[in-house]
């Protein structure tokens, strides 16, 4: 159901646009939960460390894919703020090309580069062959993904949260039928389970498309499929930014596995159970992300400041709500959520994944600011200084990952990551005051000059 964030209470707006988004990022999560289950009980920690080492390639990959859809997501959000629709069909159209153009070059690039890249990420030479394999069925369904997330980044800009949810609901139903079939009773291994993952994707996709197709305004004509240069400049500005800060950041997970991988199967598995649960645990934080952008993104469209402004500081005491309670319960739960990842006899690698969970929950709230100021200044138009502060989130894993695990072991691959995203709060912040105050100033002036 569309929704028009420029108007009601944003509380209320806020939350009723976070919620079913919440739970379709967590159904999300499930995705790659149920397959280290499935792997990790069904075939082995070996197994589940393989696909473990796949991670941070993984993520380069798909968070480039997920940056670019939520930037060309910011034009079509600010343009329905708007009222405009004629362009946001020319947004929608123009973003449809795009997106399909870069899933046939990303598909290309990642199929050719993902043993060379492994083999750098130190991937063990005992698991190699079958990260490779994992991820190269799950590379080979980009254009799935890509689709995916241009469409249900496309609805969550028109205040559209539930269908996302419904198509998440249905595909992870699929997964779980597909990993336990393909992966239990059949015994394609860890094959069965990319194959599983992929399907799942392609139903939620075609749910997504045929929901749009329902939107009366957005019946796309004849001439809203030309090809204008304007509209694909606006795009790429707003959408290479965001993917470019993804992968940035992911060149910094790459490091970690790296690390990691050094470690041995024994510590990449634990490391795989502890990541599985943080993208969990980190989902309340950029869900209300994601509520920012499309709410800051709409009310710009809108002219409206003061609702931007009110809208922030209520998103953070939601954010921060939720922080809390998540704290709580990884503290007192930790070791049972390891636990059905990995066999409870796997004592010391729930131990290790537990010790990681404890020091990056703490910090959490850390995390949760990253992920609405970042936002908000991504609703305004501005992704640079995001993609900037992914840079800053590169330098201080890359930096303190090369010299802690010396002094502290594997803790200190989880303390980089909490600098990594205190780094990264430090520039978005203030960022965000400066960025409004001057948008109100600018358009104000142009106001006042159209009156004059």
């Amino acid at each position: 159901m569309v929704k028009d964030m420029t108007s009601g209470n944003p509380t209320r707006l806020l939350l009723s646009f976070a919620i079913p988004m919440l739970i379709g990022n967590i159904f999300q999560q499930l995705y790659s939960m149920v397959d280290s289950i499935v792997i990790g009980q069904g075939i082995g920690v070996e197994a589940l460390a393989a696909v473990g080492a796949t991670f941070s390639l993984d993520w380069a990959i798909l968070g480039f894919c997920i940056g670019l859809s939520e930037g060309f997501a910011i034009l079509i959000a600010q343009k329905f703020g708007a009222g405009d629709y004629n362009g946001l069909k020319k947004a929608f159209t123009t973003s449809f090309y795009l997106t399909a153009i870069v899933a046939v070059i990303v598909t290309i690039i990642s199929q050719l580069l993902s043993m060379p890249i492994l083999k750098i990420l130190n991937t063990p030479a005992d698991i190699i062959d079958n990260s490779n394999l994992y991820i190269s069925i799950i590379f080979g369904g980009i254009i799935i993904t890509m689709f995916y997330n241009f469409l249900s980044a496309t609805l969550r800009a028109l205040g559209d949260s539930r269908t996302p949810l419904i198509a998440l609901l249905i595909a992870c139903s699929i997964n779980i039928v597909l990993d336990i079939l393909f992966v239990m009773k059949f015994n394609m291994g860890i094959a069965g389970a990319a194959y599983a993952t992929l399907i799942a994707q392609a139903s939620s996709c075609l749910f997504c498309i045929l929901a749009i197709r329902k939107i009366d305004f957005l019946h796309i004509a004849k001439k809203d499929w030309k090809f204008e240069k304007e509209f694909v400049k606006n795009l790429l500005i707003l959408g290479l930014p965001m993917a470019l800060q993804n992968s940035i950041i992911s060149i910094g997970a790459m490091v970690l596995q790296y690390v990691v991988n050094g470690y041995g199967a024994l510590y990449v598995a634990a490391y795989t159970a502890a990541i599985k649960i943080s993208g969990i645990i980190e989902q309340p934080g950029a869900t209300f992300g994601f509520a920012m952008a499309t709410y800051a993104g709409q009310n710009l469209g809108a002219v409206k400041f003061d609702r931007i402004r009110l809208g922030l500081k209520k998103c953070i005491k939601l954010s921060m709500g939720f922080c809390i309670g998540i704290m709580a319960i990884i503290f007192l739960f930790g070791e049972t959520f390891i636990g059905l990842i990995v066999s409870q006899e796997e004592v010391e690698v729930i131990a290790i994944a537990h010790k990681y969970l404890h020091i990056t929950v703490s910090m959490l709230c850390v995390l949760n600011l990253l992920f609405i100021y970042r936002s908000a200044l991504q609703g305004f138009g501005n992704t640079v200084i995001p993609m900037i502060s992914g840079g800053l989130e590169l330098a201080a894993r890359i930096t303190l990952a090369a010299f802690l695990p010396k002094f502290l072991g594997f803790t200190g691959i989880a303390i980089a990551e909490v600098f990594a995203w205190l780094s990264a709060d430090l520039l978005l912040i203030p960022s965000y005051y400066r960025t409004i105050h001057r948008l109100e100033n600018k358009i104000y002036s142009e106001l006042q000059q159209i009156e004059i």
